[in-house]
């Protein structure tokens, strides 16, 4: 629990972090006090480890602003964690808890022992099926975030999601919402969608961002990634083209239509994902779009996305029901909201009650708080262990005449007690067995995680304008899985701008086949069966089939197959 009335809330970003300093009182708004935001200096094609510009930039900024250590609540990218939404079947309340533990093992694409997870309930169950927010993280990774923390002299509380703590502030600052309201944040190397709607929780990441344009500049003016940062947001704005007059600076021109493209293909994914939302998640059309991010003030971005989208589209702004007070200037405030609402939803999660309440710290910090706790009862336990020993060695003295006149009862209980070591040993035989049974439930789980890997890497090995119809699994005499026979389709249009971009003969078929032949999860077996023309629609569309082997693993050689 806390004990002080002040906290820091840090928002670590792929560019920049976000530091804030707020008074909570429970059930009132948060105040903000002081914050800072600064630049990471982190190149995207940069292999250095960041662990050490997080620590540098976060201690200047507590020096710089003037901010002393408090309770700590963090949030990880969107990009490092893995959300996964579930129906559960109407079950007793108290058996919730473990098909939640079931359905994560069989959703998290890793092993449950290597990561941190955590789960929310969403929406009212009464009326049936219950929907679960499953929440996971590699615990390496959010290790080294927390690591960094520790170094710079701060402990984290509370280890969140920015896309959740994003959620928690809308929420809250927009409480008469009706509908669906969709916010778009556009970060440096990553889009995030949350989508709001009374009894749904829904977040998508798209690797289409600020770096995208970037490196998109880079390549059309030969620059490097600094020199195209600094001629972006010199020249920074969204061509709107039509009725909108053009700009007579070439350079300007050719940088707004590179940001203009760039932008088109965010809109693509936003509207796959729309679709994905109300097909999947039975949500509705978004109503509103609040932006958000960095990348979101880029000049002309609002108007793009309210023409595309033709919805209203608006700034997110997190301080509407939050204070803004202590030695934090209003006026810089209000020049740089579009980067605090991170900091903000995590200061709710100390004043008030939020809607979501994800905490993913890692092992090694719960276990170290949990001892700290229990130091004062250590010490208590440890004095009366003393006393209780000195009374038990006197006690020991006067009672050893009684002991030795008890012989012949102790001779009688070790008969009895044997009685007991041979009815223990019938049960330790029992539970071997069910031991044994245990092992096999593993082995089953093993191989549906096997198989959930294969059908994680066929899907990011798909091109664009390709998709998958069919995924079947093929066994040998002896009933081992060793290949998968995949089929699909692609848009003709699509698959020659593939082979195109690619600078080389191969069909994009080919492609395919060799984007699986590098995954790990198969082998260099990786056959074309079929490849044609759809007979329905012979000028639209492709047809193809492939084998494609299979690296085996431990508990891999059984997996079953799966249809998409």
């Amino acid at each position: 629990m806390f004990t002080s009335d002040r906290i820091l809330a840090l928002n670590i970003g792929a560019s920049r972090l976000a530091l804030a300093e707020f008074r909570v009182r429970d059930g009132q708004p948060p105040e903000l006090l002081q914050y800072g935001l600064a630049e990471l200096g982190i190149e995207p094609d940069s292999e250095a480890d960041p662990s050490a510009y997080i620590v540098s930039t976060l201690r200047d900024l507590m020096r710089e602003r003037g901010i002393r250590p408090a309770p700590l609540l963090m949030t990880l990218s969107g990009q490092a964690v893995f959300p996964r939404f579930v129906k559960l079947p109407p079950v007793a309340r108290d058996k919730i808890l473990a098909m939640i533990q079931y359905e994560a093992e069989q959703n998290v694409p890793f092993p449950i022992g290597e990561v941190v997870w955590d789960y929310q309930l969403v929406g009212n169950a009464d009326a049936g099926e219950q929907n679960v927010m499953i929440v996971a993280v590699k615990t390496e990774n959010v290790v080294s975030l927390t690591d960094c923390v520790l170094a710079a002299g701060l402990e984290p509380e509370i280890v969140d999601v920015a896309s959740l703590a994003l959620y928690n502030c809308v929420a809250y600052n927009y409480p008469g919402l009706d509908g669906c309201t969709m916010v778009l944040d556009i970060g440096a190397r990553s889009t995030n969608l949350i989508f709001i709607e009374a009894g749904r929780i829904f977040t998508r990441s798209i690797p289409v961002a600020g770096n995208t344009i970037t490196q998109e500049i880079v390549k059309s003016f030969q620059l490097d990634f600094r020199a195209a940062e600094h001629l972006k947001r010199e020249h920074s704005f969204v061509a709107l083209g039509g009725v909108y007059a053009g700009v007579a600076d070439e350079t300007a021109d050719r940088v707004s239509k590179i940001i203009r493209n760039v932008v088109t293909r965010l809109h693509a994914e936003v509207n796959r994902s729309v679709n994905f939302y109300r097909s999947q998640q039975n949500g509705s059309e978004p109503s509103r779009v609040l932006l958000k991010g960095g990348s979101s003030i880029i000049p002309h971005m609002d108007t793009f996305f309210r023409e595309k989208l033709k919805v209203d589209v608006d700034y997110l702004n997190p301080f509407i029901n939050v204070t803004v007070g202590g030695r934090a200037d209003p006026d810089k405030v209000a020049e740089e909201f579009f980067g605090l609402g991170e900091v903000v939803g995590l200061a709710l999660r100390r004043s008030v009650r939020c809607p979501v309440e994800i905490n993913l710290m890692p092992p090694n910090l719960v276990q170290k708080k949990t001892f700290r706790k229990r130091l004062p009862f250590f010490a208590v336990s440890a004095a009366a262990l003393l006393l209780a020993l000195a009374a038990l060695s006197y006690h020991n003295i006067e009672q050893r005449k009684h002991f030795e006149s008890q012989r012949e009862n102790i001779d009688g209980r070790l008969a009895r007690m044997e009685n007991r070591r041979a009815a223990l040993k019938r049960e330790t035989e029992a539970l071997g067995r069910i031991e044994q049974e245990l092992g096999e439930y593993r082995s089953l789980i093993t191989q549906r995680t096997e198989l959930s890997r294969r059908l994680v890497a066929l899907r990011d090995s798909v091109p664009d304008g390709m998709w998958l119809t069919a995924v079947e699994s093929l066994k040998d005499s002896r009933g081992n899985v060793t290949k998968l026979r995949v089929s699909g389709r692609g848009f003709k249009d699509r698959l020659r701008d593939l082979q195109a971009s690619g600078g080389h003969q191969s069909t994009a078929v080919e492609v395919f086949r060799d984007r699986l032949k590098a995954q790990p999860q198969f082998s260099e077996d990786v056959q074309i069966l079929t490849e044609g023309d759809d007979p329905r629609f012979p000028d639209q569309v492709r047809l193809f089939t492939l084998d494609v082997g299979l690296e085996q693993s431990a508990g891999a050689s059984s997996a079953e197959g799966a249809s998409i």
